[in-house]
């Protein structure tokens, strides 16, 4: 009768080593007359403010006819560096607008887009714009990949509230 091994699943359903990259995006509640969620676009970018990878783009998908993707460019940075190159929608990026409260995003490197980010200096960008309002642009620098868990912030001071980026090795 042979034996075996049963080794627990659990130990080979996820990396040993994995770095992650954890954001806290906070839109903030504002008392306007006129509220419109604002379009939020997020990305990765070299110290010289060259484009590296996009994380999210948040903008009115529920407009017929994708009028909602007319009103992208007001995202000035982001259109600029990499939004006009774009064919909307993009998969596991863009997706609707994000109510007042703080939103969580979390990426591994063991998936794209940070499996191919290299070692080095960067800024994690979080860009908003809102209808009948105003434009924010907030960078956090941080450095890729974390050798000790990292905690960065950034604080809005119209358009967006608090951001926090937490890098785990």
């Amino acid at each position: 009768m042979r034996k075996r091994l049963l080794l627990p699943l659990a130990l080979f359903s996820s990396p040993l080593f994995a770095a992650d990259l954890q954001l806290d995006v906070e839109i903030p509640r504002l008392h306007v007359a006129e509220y419109h969620r604002p379009y939020v676009a997020i990305w990765v970018e070299r110290p010289d403010q060259s484009h590296v990878a996009n994380l999210a783009v948040w903008y009115d998908t529920k407009l017929k006819d994708k009028e909602g993707e007319k009103w992208l460019k007001d995202l000035r940075q982001w259109w600029r560096r990499s939004g006009r190159a774009l064919e909307m929608p993009v998969d596991g990026i863009s997706g609707a607008t994000r109510a007042v409260g703080s939103h969580t995003l979390r990426f591994s490197d063991q998936q794209a887009p940070l499996k191919t980010l290299e070692a080095g200096e960067y800024r994690l960008v979080v860009e908003a714009a809102r209808e009948v309002g105003g434009r924010e642009l907030l960078r956090v620098p941080f450095s890729w990949p974390p050798q000790q868990n990292e905690s960065h912030q950034a604080q809005g001071q119209s358009e967006l509230g608090a951001i926090t980026l937490t890098l785990t090795p």
